[in-house]
């Protein structure tokens, strides 16, 4: 159907008296060329199993359909949950809130693709990481000031607790750099294309407490770790950190941190 063109596109959304929402973050790819990049990032292969998040029209879909997946396609916008049912092979619409959506009971090693908006970037991915035994990879389409949260390194600007919480599960690559203009409607920023690739994560009792431990030592990210964790971790020895920020911190070093914390019962 080539819904990514612009004419198409604008016909499709007239047809069905539908447009852009707003509300839904809602901006459409009209670039066959950059949906070609993101199925060949993801490595779309014949029969793979494939979850896409919020698909809108189904230009994306098309093209993974194209790669002869079968593809689960999520999509919460009622208008276009039903008109992307075209009677292609392959494909089963689910009308839902993905965020709402029973991800722990999917069938087998599945992969993800997704346009994430903002503010659902964090919750889903929350949801999605864990489960590294159902999905093999996640390659999500971010605000690339997300995008480079994902990738960053210790002791750059990007680096933050959400790095090390997506370190804990998986693998990250950056693929590339996606402009406003390969999108309808024009988004005010450029988006990037990231692959997560799952793993199993270290084998802790408490992972949503290595978290908090976490999230406490960035809340004063410019403060060294004797001052940012000893009022909550009185009992911790921070040695060789004590006088370390915590962007200077590899995963490795703050679960090492935590491991003291839960050995003194600071936790």
């Amino acid at each position: 159907m080539g819904i990514f063109k612009p004419k198409e596109l604008h016909e499709f959304l007239a047809s069905h008296g539908v447009h852009a929402k707003k509300s839904l973050s809602q901006n459409f790819l009209i670039d066959g060329n950059i949906l070609d990049k993101i199925v060949k990032a993801a490595e779309i292969k014949k029969d793979d199993l494939v979850y896409e998040i919020g698909p809108g029209p189904g230009a994306l879909t098309e093209k993974l359909l194209e790669a002869k997946a079968k593809v689960i396609a999520i999509e919460m916008d009622r208008t276009l949950a039903r008109a992307l049912d075209r009677g292609q092979k392959n494909l089963t619409v689910i009308e839902a809130d993905c965020l709402k959506f029973d991800w722990k009971n999917i069938p087998k090693k599945a992969k993800v693709v997704a346009n994430l908006p903002y503010k659902i970037t964090t919750p889903i991915l929350a949801t999605l990481l864990p489960l590294y035994n159902k999905i093999s990879t996640i390659t999500v389409m971010v605000q690339r000031e997300v995008a480079l949260r994902f990738i960053a390194k210790k002791n750059t600007k990007d680096y933050s607790s959400f790095t090390i919480f997506l370190q804990f599960f998986a693998d990250a690559e950056y693929c590339f750099t996606i402009s406003p203009n390969c999108f309808y409607p024009k988004p005010k920023v450029d988006s990037a294309l990231v692959k997560l690739t799952l793993k199993k994560p270290p084998n802790l009792d408490h992972p949503e407490k290595f978290f908090q431990f976490v999230r406490t030592a960035f809340q004063k990210r410019r403060k060294m770790l004797r001052a940012s964790l000893k009022k909550d971790y009185p009992n911790l020895n921070l040695a060789p950190f004590e006088t370390a920020r915590p962007e200077q911190l590899s995963l490795q070093d703050f679960l090492s941190l935590f491991t003291h914390a839960s050995v003194n019962n600071d936790l």
